[in-house]
């Protein structure tokens, strides 16, 4: 039985580190927005690694998807680009929400000023 409570609790996704946004840069061009994200994760291989960032609203409503398809192990920090994102109209910010493969969405958001 402990042998049983002790794996769930390793295993458990509430432990696994997130993905920590280190910079975003974000600029129009023509009628959509072009986003590099820099990302840090202690990617560990195909357990345990850094698979996707997303732009979203204020409110929370996806904008954009951005997925990571393979490990960054010798690569961290690393970039990746997302472009022809659609903003809204008067939108003046967007925040940036990034995935690891364990933990998926972090709790945490990047807020990004739209100039």
């Amino acid at each position: 039985m402990r042998y049983l409570i002790l794996s769930a609790f390793l295993a458990s996704p509430a432990f696994a580190d997130p993905p920590t946004i280190e910079q975003v840069s974000a600029r129009s061009s023509g009628d959509t927005w072009q986003f590099d994200v820099t990302i840090r994760h202690p990617d560990t291989g195909w357990d345990d690694y850094a698979d996707g960032w997303r732009v979203l609203d204020m409110a929370g409503n996806e904008l954009g998807l951005r997925v990571l398809h393979h490990p960054h192990v010798d690569e961290q920090p690393f970039t990746r680009s997302l472009g022809g994102v659609v903003i809204p109209d008067g939108t003046k910010q967007v925040q940036i929400q990034a995935r690891d493969s364990v933990g998926g969405w972090s709790d945490n958001t990047t807020v990004i000023d739209l100039n």
